[in-house]
């Protein structure tokens, strides 16, 4: 296991459509889940993406577990790896909420996001996922796997207005230093 460099905003890989993951069975995918997670734990994300750490395979991994210290008021979601995801948005309804992103650090934007989400896909050991969910879930969800597409949450927002550094947005709300 080991810590992997996020890549930033501006990195042309994160703009990459990734590839789907044919084999569950290597030790690439065994050792690459290791080090999603403990990158995504020392800098207490909600999620990381494969593209993030620069491998252009569509995983996801996402959880909040405990209260997270970048989402302290956010419901707790479960510790998902999930492989080749397929999303369908389960009706119109959006909501807009602030986002931020190990990508974009040090920012945050309104982003809208369905409300409501039924995503697929498998877990690292081929077993089915399929879930119906909403709230911060869905928005997660969502969030990770538009980068496996090569988007960044600041493309999805309609308002530029609301994108800007944390510590200007939310001045002693303790985000400035992700």
């Amino acid at each position: 296991m080991s810590l992997r460099r996020v890549l930033r905003m501006g990195d042309p890989q994160l703009l990459q459509v990734s590839e789907p993951v044919r084999n569950l069975d290597s030790p690439e995918l065994l050792e690459l889940l290791a080090d999603m997670r403990e990158t995504m734990a020392a800098l207490s994300g909600a999620g990381l993406a494969a593209p993030q750490i620069g491998v252009p395979w569509r995983i996801v991994i996402f959880g909040t577990g405990v209260p997270n210290p970048r989402y302290p008021e956010a419901e707790i979601v479960p510790a998902t790896v999930l492989i080749n995801p397929q999303l369908q948005p389960l009706g119109e309804q959006m909501q807009q909420d602030w986002e931020g992103c190990l990508s974009v650090p040090g920012m945050r934007g309104l982003v809208p996001r369905y409300q409501q989400l039924h995503y697929r896909g498998v877990d690292e050991q081929g077993r089915a996922i399929d879930r119906r969910v909403s709230g911060f879930h869905a928005r997660v969800v969502q969030h990770e796997v538009d980068h496996l597409d090569g988007i960044l949450y600041p493309m999805r927002m309609t308002d530029m207005s609301q994108f800007g550094f944390n510590e200007e947005l939310f001045p002693g709300q303790g985000l400035e230093d992700e």
